[in-house]
């Protein structure tokens, strides 16, 4: 009887995930069949699960109506530099919060964590002021600038939380040997942490990448702008074009699956890097 109850909760728990796994991948699938509908059949009733014809109509138009290749490059370079700079600059900052000891530590870690609480957008209008005058409005290193300053609390938090997990005596050793601090730390203690650094990266670019709110209002011109910025303007006041988007957003998802793939066993160290503590 016991051995039944646990082939039907065996059962039960797979099912629910196949219903999980079914949602989740279900709107990815949609928006990649429907990028190669062609046109005139992606308002089709009743609605085609799997197109009878294939077109590559969407794609063509995406890049002859619009700069899709300039907002994949302007993305791929915001993205790439802002997560580094701000996994760099955090990785400092980790060291600090947990190697040291000094008054004012718990204020800044709960100041870390109370921005995490904020929604971004709240502080669009006074940002979008500060950066007009300093004349980095429509300029992609003023976004870099931007997501540096929003990504930093979190990955310091997090980097913090993998300092702590590698033992002192390491960079204690590689000091009486004759490094300095700061020589041990990227001679000893970064090579340990290669794991955590990279999951921190993806974890920056990924939200640099997918960001909306910020590149939509501090750039303007189509040769600035980023991809959200850019699927954000097929949606009009009377229509949205639904083929283009698609096949925009099926080509967006491509460097994140690249980097995922490429990384993927240092992001399964690095979120477990920091789990257990001995």
């Amino acid at each position: 009887m016991i051995r039944d109850y646990s082939t039907a909760g065996r059962i039960a728990r797979f099912t629910g995930l196949g219903i999980c796994l079914l949602f989740t991948l279900f709107p990815l699938y949609w928006i990649l069949v429907t990028s190669f509908k062609d046109p005139g059949t992606i308002f089709a009733y009743p609605l085609k699960y799997w197109p009878s014809q294939w077109s590559l109509a969407n794609y063509q138009g995406l890049f002859e109506q619009s700069n899709f290749a300039v907002f994949l490059v302007n993305s791929l370079i915001v993205s790439t530099v802002a997560a580094a700079l701000a996994t760099v600059i955090s990785l400092l900052a980790a060291y600090v919060l947990a190697r040291f000891e000094f008054v004012s530590k718990g204020a800044v870690m709960g100041a870390f964590l109370v921005t995490q609480m904020i929604p971004g957008f709240i502080a669009l209008g006074s940002l979008y002021i500060l950066m007009t005058r300093l004349y980095l409005v429509d300029n992609r290193w003023g976004l870099v600038l931007v997501y540096v300053a929003v990504s930093i609390p979190l990955c310091t938090v997090m980097l913090r939380g993998f300092f702590e997990n590698v033992p002192a005596s390491l960079e204690e050793a590689a000091m009486v040997d004759g490094c300095s601090r700061l020589s041990a730390l990227f001679r000893v203690l970064v090579p340990v942490m290669t794991p955590g650094i990279a999951a921190s990266y993806i974890f920056n670019f990924v939200n640099c990448w997918n960001e909306l709110f910020l590149s939509v209002t501090l750039l303007n011109s189509d040769s600035n702008k980023t991809v959200p910025a850019a699927l954000n303007g097929f949606i009009s006041s009377y229509n949205i074009d639904w083929g283009s988007m698609s096949a925009a957003a099926a080509l967006s998802i491509i460097p994140t699956m690249v980097l995922f793939a490429f990384a993927s066993r240092y992001i399964v160290e690095g979120l477990t890097a920091g789990a257990v503590k001995e």
